[in-house]
């Protein structure tokens, strides 16, 4: 399975290369390590009982996603998020206790759409102002 790319019949006729990398189930679940790396972090800060090695452990294995883990695991729990925990955890072991802890779903969900969307945001302002200048230098010339 290719999860590099949000697939979608409108996308491959319409949409960037660019911008259906920024959607795609890869940068989504890489985001969700991010968060959960960031959770972790601001938790030890706070007293919670986390140890550098955990946030190490957990920082290893953020770009390597075991997919077939997930998949797995969610055709047994048929929750997307508990089933990345879980493939997380059988990576990074030591911080398995600790991946999520206090969170609910939405907090990976919500806040990786967030920084998908700014992204996007991104990429269609630079298209709205080269097409800003391109009209205004068009409108110039004639």
């Amino acid at each position: 399975m290719e999860h590099n790319f949000y697939e979608n019949p409108l996308l491959t006729r319409y949409a960037s290369v660019e911008m259906s990398e920024i959607f795609s189930d890869k940068i989504k679940m890489q985001l969700w390590r991010k968060l959960w790396i960031a959770l972790a972090q601001s938790e030890k800060e706070l007293g919670l009982n986390i140890t550098d090695e955990q946030i190490a452990d957990l920082k290893k294995y953020e770009n390597d996603i075991n997919w077939n883990t997930a998949h797995e695991r969610e055709k047994i729990v048929r929750h997307d998020v508990m089933a990345h925990v879980y493939a997380y955890g059988e990576q990074a072991k030591s911080a398995k206790p600790i991946i999520h802890l206090g969170a609910t779903s939405c907090y990976v969900t919500d806040n990786a759409e967030i920084i998908m969307i700014h992204k996007a945001l991104e990429i269609i302002k630079k298209k709205l102002i080269t097409l800003i200048d391109k009209l205004s230098q068009f409108s110039l010339k004639n």
